[in-house]
């Protein structure tokens, strides 16, 4: 099963439990800055965004480290981080287009979602559905390559 987190912004009531979930998942702490999935928040509508690494087909971030530290996880369909071969020179960082390889606070290393393993603690605590963790071989929609349908997803949902 190829899975992806299918997130849904007009469900999100901007409660921030995925964050508390995935900084508690991912580090045993309920710090904000060190979770991997963000929640945008626009003021002037009054509406908020559920936002992580999209899993891309062609991921810049894997292309441009230098020390091969992202790596495709077969298993999970995710590219992950192989910590012990990350310099923390943030070039993931820079390059991702949408701004979901974050910097450990603890290390400086590069941190992005693998969704847990394919367990994410995002979408198992969110109240309202607003991040649904799907198989993309059952939903036509979110596959090949599944990560772009996403972010056009992302892109038409919010006007852009």
């Amino acid at each position: 099963m190829t899975a992806a987190l299918k997130i849904v912004p007009d469900r999100c009531t901007g409660c921030m439990q995925c964050e508390l979930a995935c900084s508690w998942s991912k580090t045993g702490t309920f710090q904000p800055a060190a979770s991997l999935i963000r929640v945008h928040i626009f003021d002037e509508e009054a509406a908020y965004a559920p936002y992580t690494c999209l899993q891309c087909e062609e991921a810049w971030c894997m292309t441009v480290c230098p020390t091969h530290a992202i790596v495709h996880d077969e298993a999970t369909g995710t590219k992950r981080i192989v910590s012990s071969l990350c310099i923390g020179c943030h070039l993931c960082s820079l390059t991702c287009p949408f701004g979901t390889v974050f910097t450990r606070p603890d290390n400086g290393q590069a941190a992005k979602c693998d969704l847990c393993g394919g367990q994410p603690a995002c979408s198992a605590v969110c109240p309202t559905d607003a991040i649904e963790f799907v198989d993309v071989e059952e939903t036509g929609e979110w596959f090949a390559p599944w990560g772009d349908k996403v972010a056009q997803r992302h892109a038409e949902a919010f006007g852009s």
